[in-house]
C-alpha cells in the first residue's frame, strides 16, 4: 500500500479547479482522487463534497450503480444544508435511474422507472427547501419529467419499482 502525499491547503483551491475540469473531461475517477485529496486536507470542504458526488455518480453508467451509489449517500450527511442533501440525494438517484435505462437488459426499464419515482420525490422536497432563486431541483424534476414522458415504458406497473429502489436506498 502506498502513503499518499498530502496536499497543502494553499493548494486547495487550483485543486477544485483541477477536479471540476477532470470531469468536464469525463475523468471522473482523477477528479474523484482529487477531491478526495482536498478532503484530506480540508475534511468539510463543501465544493469538493459536491464534486466528488458527482465524480463518483458520473461513473455509474460506466461501472454500474452497484457499490458507487453507497460511496455517493455516505458524503451526503456532510453536506452543510438540507437543501443540498435534498438535491444531491435526487442527483444520485436520476443518475442510477438514468444509467439502468442506457445499460438495458431484463429489469432496467423496472429499475430506471423506480430510481425516477424516488429522483422526482426528492426533487420535489428540495424544492419545498430551496433558497430564493434556486430552482436547480426545479429543472432537474422536469428533466426527469420528460425523460418519463418520453419513455412509457418506464410507466410503473405496481408497487414493484419503488419496492427495489426503497430496499437499496
Amino acid at each position: 500500500m502506498h502513503e499518499l502525499k498530502p496536499l497543502s491547503a494553499e493548494a486547495v483551491p487550483a485543486a477544485l479547479a483541477k477536479a471540476e475540469r477532470y470531469r468536464l473531461l469525463n475523468e471522473s475517477e482523477m477528479a474523484e482522487s482529487i477531491c478526495e485529496d482536498i478532503l484530506d486536507t480540508d475534511h468539510d470542504n463543501q465544493p469538493a463534497l459536491v464534486v466528488l458526488i458527482l465524480a463518483i455518480s458520473d461513473q455509474f453508467r460506466q461501472h454500474g450503480v452497484g457499490a458507487h451509489v453507497a460511496r455517493a449517500r455516505a458524503l451526503l450527511p456532510r453536506l452543510g444544508n438540507e437543501y443540498e442533501r435534498l438535491y444531491y440525494s435526487g442527483i444520485i438517484c436520476e443518475r442510477c435511474a438514468r444509467a439502468h435505462l442506457a445499460h438495458g437488459g431484463p429489469s432496467s426499464d423496472t429499475l430506471a422507472s423506480g430510481w425516477f419515482a424516488k429522483a422526482l420525490d426528492l426533487f420535489e422536497q428540495s424544492m419545498a427547501v430551496r433558497p430564493a432563486g434556486n430552482d436547480d431541483a426545479v429543472l432537474r424534476w422536469n428533466a426527469c419529467a420528460r425523460t418519463l414522458d418520453r419513455h412509457p415504458e418506464l410507466e410503473p406497473r405496481a408497487e414493484e419499482p419503488r419496492s427495489a429502489v426503497e430496499a437499496e436506498w
